[in-house]
């Protein structure tokens, strides 16, 4: 497969893991960074190392909105639960383990 066709698919990849976010409001960060050690944050943050790396400017609050579909305070005030005591231990057990 050439490098093209590559980026493609895998940006394709991406566009539908974002959309399966955005569908999935109910999937909090915490409980993504518990399962699988990333959440919407780290795509914002990689989506703007990735810019940075091509020369391209893009700020924090835009990466955000890219992955959320909509300002991240936004989106906050709508989805986002308070963190149980259960969900922040199991976060700092994981983090033990890094």
């Amino acid at each position: 497969m050439d490098k093209e066709r590559k980026e493609a698919l895998e940006a394709a990849a991406f566009r539908r893991l974002v959309a399966h976010l955005s569908d999935r409001t109910d999937v909090q960060n915490i409980d993504m960074m518990n399962l699988a050690g990333f959440c919407r944050n780290c795509l914002s943050r990689w989506y703007q190392e990735a810019a940075t790396e091509q020369g391209i400017d893009i700020d924090m609050a835009s990466a955000r909105e890219l992955v959320y579909g909509m300002p991240y305070d936004e989106w906050k005030v709508k989805f986002q639960t308070e963190t149980t005591e259960e969900q922040l231990n199991a976060y700092k057990s994981a983090q033990k383990h890094d």
